[in-house]
This record gives structure tokens, sequence and C-alpha cells, in this order.
């Protein structure tokens, strides 16, 4: 695990030289370019700070770690504050990483995904006089439905509403008729992406007369196809490959770097196959898979993180759970990119109607945060 901290001088933001190494370390965040002098009134002594997941790729990887830096550096940005980070490269360093930045006087530490979620509970109740910001877990460890202390921000999504267009999105792109989707684990935020996309799909069938089938996803007993693992490898390629092999010409990779697996299936099998990202726009965050993709199923993880930062540091910090929805723009689907010319021209047009029917209620998508 590494720490790093951002100081702002001279109208900037230069690297502070604090590094404190621990037991496993990692390199530390790239330094952040110079911005603007601070334009907001600050509470005195507020310290942000981020914990990531344990993605291999850390505050790079491409994904929910790296947006939730990019919005905390965001909004120490514009207070004009410093910043710690640290990465965690296993789940033991958790709890030792939040009690790292409790002991260097952090006052509001975000956590970076639902695997926090414990760690975070636990050192909330330790110390109610830190703000808690947690990414993808409402912390309610002992299941009585209530954010296990009062000092916790939930930073959640509705993914389910982007991934619904996303599958009628793949559902109109398909010719084989079969589209598939497999995970990194059955977990409540990593599902959502897989079953709103199946609700997609069936949605294309219903308004087409059409019979596209989803692979790796069964809808009435919640459970699919899954690697048992978030980084790129040989589970991962498996599971990719099963899918190409039963016909799937579309494929929704959720969890961290498995669509990097999913990728190189793609162009090893020599065949036209469409590939989605999740959480970030994965055309823009790793171009070096934008030509496979069809679109991303986009999660603003920045956005929350930034907007919650922001309100503490103003001194108004809201314990309401941020939730993303495609009415509040925490959810959607990004560009088509180089699938533009590939695609239906009447699918914007259609997704424009879903995704306002969706946000008025007209069009009903289920998941674990509605039901």
């Amino acid at each position: 695990m590494t720490f790093s901290t951002r100081k702002r001088v001279a109208g900037g933001l230069v690297a502070a030289g604090m590094f404190v190494a621990l037991a496993g370390c990692a390199s530390a965040p790239e330094e952040t370019a110079p911005t603007d002098e601070a334009t907001s009134t600050v509470v005195e002594g507020f310290l942000p700070c981020v914990v990531s997941g344990a993605s291999p790729g850390g505050f790079q990887d491409k994904s929910f770690n790296q947006l939730s830096y990019e919005g905390l550096e965001r909004a120490a940005d514009e207070l004009g504050i410093d910043f710690l980070d640290v990465r965690s490269t296993s789940s033991s360093d958790f709890a030792p990483n939040i009690q790292s930045l409790i002991d260097q006087n952090c006052t509001l530490i975000v956590t970076t995904g639902f695997d926090l979620g414990a760690a975070a509970g636990e050192a909330a109740i330790a110390n109610p006089d830190i703000q808690f910001v947690t990414v993808d877990t409402t912390v309610d460890n002992d299941f009585d439905g209530a954010t296990d202390a009062p000092n916790i921000k939930p930073v959640i999504f509705d993914t389910a509403q982007a991934a619904f267009m996303a599958g009628y999105a793949s559902a109109s792109y398909s010719t084989s008729k079969i589209v598939g989707t497999f995970g990194g684990g059955n977990f409540d935020t990593v599902s959502i992406f897989m079953d709103g996309f199946a609700q997609g799909v069936d949605y294309w069938n219903e308004q087409k007369d059409d019979s596209v089938t989803v692979l790796g996803w069964d809808r009435a007993k919640q459970d699919g196809l899954f690697t048992g693992s978030f980084v790129a490898g040989q589970e991962a390629i498996n599971a990719a490959s099963g899918l190409i092999a039963q016909g799937a010409d579309v494929i929704l990779p959720v969890g961290g770097e498995i669509y990097q697996s999913a990728a190189s299936v793609i162009r090893d099998s020599g065949k036209d196959i469409a590939l989605l990202g999740v959480d970030a726009d994965v055309f823009e965050t790793d171009p070096t898979v934008g030509e496979l993709l069809l679109t991303s199923v986009l999660k603003a993880v920045d956005v929350g993180v930034e907007e919650a930062v922001l309100k503490a540091g103003q001194g108004d910090f809201d314990t309401t759970p941020f939730v993303g929805t495609l009415d509040n723009d925490g959810v959607g689907i990004a560009p088509f990119h180089d699938f533009e010319s590939k695609v239906s021209p009447d699918l914007q047009g259609e997704l424009d109607a879903i995704k306002a029917g969706i946000m008025d209620g007209s069009i009903k998508v289920e998941s674990y945060l509605n039901k």
C-alpha cells in the first residue's frame, strides 16, 4: 500500500513529497497538473482522503477506483486543499489503510467499492467525528435496512437503468440473435448490470417481436456466469470463450479488468463481436480496445464523490445517499464512437425514448435498489 498527498503552493498543485511506505507498497499516483486558486470557503482543517479497492490497477484501473480518485482530486482542486490517497493491494489492507488515514488526521475518508463496506462501517462507528463516503455500498452490515453509522454517506448507482439501454442496443446490433454477459462475482453491484442488460434485451424482444437470447444471466434464478475474480486472466478468458462458442456476438463483462480478457478472446476469434464496457467510457479510458466497443454502461462515481467532498469541505456534509440514476446523470451509456455507422439509424431515437420512459416511470426497470 502507498500513501501520497497533494499540496497547493503558488497557485498550483504539486506533490508534497510525503510518502508513507508500508508493507506491500506500490508506486504513487502521478503528480497532478497546476490549477487555479481555491474558489470556496473551506472548513478549517478539512482533509479528505481516499482508499482504493484491491484492483491490481489501483487508482489507474480505468474503472471505479480511478473515477473515485478523479472525483476527489477535482473537489480538492476546487477547494484548494491537500488530500491523501492510499492503494489497497488486497482485502487485508482495508482496515489498516483506513486506520492509517485516521492516524494522519483525515477528516473525511472515501472508501471505493462494496468490499470495503465492513471495514468502513467499523471505522465509522469507532470514529464518529470522521466523515465517510462509501462508494457502491450502503454499509448495512447488520442487514437491518439502515446505514450502520450516522457519519456515512453512501454513493450508490441504479446502473440497471443504463444497462437496460445497453441491452436494448445490443439486441438491436446482434445478428446472431445471441448476446452474453459474465461478471467477476455475484454481488449486487455486479449483477445489477447483468440484470438490467437482460431486461433491456427482453424489452427489445417485446417491442420488436424478436427472440434475442441472453447467455450468462438467468433473471429468474438471479444467477449466472462468474469468474470469481475481478482481474484479467484465464477464468475471464474461459468465460468469454464459452459465450462466443455458443454464438454470442455482443459481450458484456462486468468487473474491473476482466473486459481485457474478453477483448483478447474477441480478437483471437477473428469474428465480428462487439464488446461493452462498464463504469467509465472505456473507449476513452482504454483506447487499446476502442475499436471493439459498441458502448459502455456509465456509472458516474467521480460525480458522486466530487459532490459529497465539496459539500463536506464547505461545511454541509449530507448523509442522504447519493443514488445515481438516468434522471440525475449518475448513470448512462457512452456514445457509439466507432460503431456509430454500424448501428441502426433508428437506434439512438429509440434509446432516447426509452430513457425518457424510464425517467417518467412508464418503463419499469427492476434492481435491488427499487424492488
